[in-house]
C-alpha cells in the first residue's frame, strides 16, 4: 500500500463530511493482525476525551497539518502541552502507556499515523475523563 495525498485528501474528505469530524484508515494486515495501526484525520473542532490506554503506549507522527497534544494529571488538569506540526520542530510523540492525554488538532486536513500495541479495546469507564472547564 502507498500513503499518497490521493489517499489522505480522501480522508481528509470523509473526515469533514462525519458528524464526529473524524475518519481512521486501518493499515494492519488483516483484523487477526493484533496492533493497531491507522491514519487518522482530524478535522478541527473534533471532540476527542481525555483518556489513556493502559496496556499500551501510543505513537503519533503527523502527515499534514497541525495538533497539540494536551497530557493530564489524575485531576484532569493540564500538565504539558506538545505542538506537533509537519516541518515543525516535534513531528510526534510516544505517550507512555496509562497518561492522560487528547490530541486537539488546529487546522483543517490533518492527518497523523496512530499506533499502539495489542488489539482494539474500547476504552473502559475509568480510562475516560469529563474535559475541565478551563480546557
Amino acid at each position: 500500500m502507498v500513503i499518497d495525498s490521493h489517499l489522505l485528501d480522501s480522508l481528509s474528505a470523509q473526515a469533514k463530511a462525519s458528524p464526529r469530524l473524524r475518519m481512521n484508515f486501518d493499515l494492519r494486515n488483516s483484523p487477526a493482525d493484533d496492533s493497531q495501526r491507522m491514519l487518522n484525520a482530524l478535522e478541527p473542532g473534533t471532540e476527542l476525551p481525555i483518556h489513556r490506554h493502559m496496556k499500551s503506549s501510543e505513537t503519533i507522527v503527523i502527515l499534514r497539518g497541525s495538533a497539540t497534544q494536551y497530557f493530564y494529571d489524575d485531576a484532569g488538569q493540564v500538565t504539558e502541552r506538545v505542538t506537533i506540526a509537519v516541518g515543525g520542530p516535534c513531528v510526534g510523540m510516544s505517550v507512555e502507556a496509562g497518561r492522560w492525554h487528547r490530541l486537539v488538532p488546529h487546522e483543517p486536513g490533518t492527518v497523523i499515523l496512530e499506533c499502539k500495541d495489542g488489539p482494539y479495546e474500547p476504552f473502559a469507564p475509568a480510562d475516560i475523563k469529563e474535559k475541565p472547564d478551563n480546557c
